[in-house]
């Protein structure tokens, strides 16, 4: 874990983006698709420390992104060149364009202020959408990343972050992934290489500074 001068140097809110992937209804709520990550996200207390972060994000004036993965009644530009893409067709709730379950989940509240960014394909809330060029016009030096799942989509978002050259700030209590024991695995193993990890309270501890003044 980077100490506090280190992490609060990293997490200027000027140049910090706060990034919630795939905090959704259809996903991480009570009616999900995924009901296992859906209540790991739960019972892990993940989903409560993202809205922790998000908060505290809208307090300290810290931008919110939140990412969203869905799809077109018809299916239209929607990946099926994987196994997991097939099996989502067949679930019972899909994540259909303008319906409750692409809406993102309470606790977690959207400002104003935050951009949300819909995704139609692929892994990643980064590749292939908005959220790069927004990233750099809100002139992001670093990333904090928070949500779903630590299968698949975080790692997804974490290696896109930095190839692009953003600084990724991992909270390991705030991403949550199946079966529970394979999160603290995958964090150790491979994030922990390329990002910096560290908790919600830390992460809290230094959002908690003088509100900067709105971007122009």
């Amino acid at each position: 874990m980077p100490s506090y001068e280190q992490l609060s140097e990293l997490l200027d809110p000027v140049t910090t983006v706060l990034l919630t992937v795939e905090c959704q209804q259809g996903v991480v709520g009570q009616d999900s698709a995924l009901p296992e990550l859906a209540k790991e996200a739960r019972s892990s207390g993940a989903l409560a420390n993202v809205a922790r972060l998000v908060a505290a994000a809208h307090e300290s004036g810290v931008q919110v992104i939140h990412a969203i993965a869905e799809r077109r009644p018809d299916g239209r530009g929607a990946n099926r060149n994987a196994r997991l893409f097939r099996a989502a067709e067949r679930l019972p709730v899909q994540q259909l364009t303008g319906t409750t379950a692409v809406r993102i989940v309470p606790p977690i509240e959207v400002a104003e202020e935050d951009l949300v960014v819909r995704r139609l394909h692929g892994l990643s809330p980064i590749t292939g959408t908005d959220v790069d060029a927004l990233l750099r016009n809100l002139g992001c030096r670093t990333l904090v990343v928070t949500g779903v799942s630590a299968n698949v989509a975080i790692p997804n978002t974490v290696f896109d972050a930095v190839n692009r050259g953003y600084t990724a700030v991992v909270p390991a209590d705030a991403i949550a992934g199946v079966p529970s024991d394979y999160t603290p695995v995958m964090i150790r193993n491979t994030l922990s290489l390329v990002a910096t990890i560290t908790s919600t309270d830390d992460v809290l501890a230094c959002f908690k500074r003088p509100r900067r003044p709105p971007r122009a």
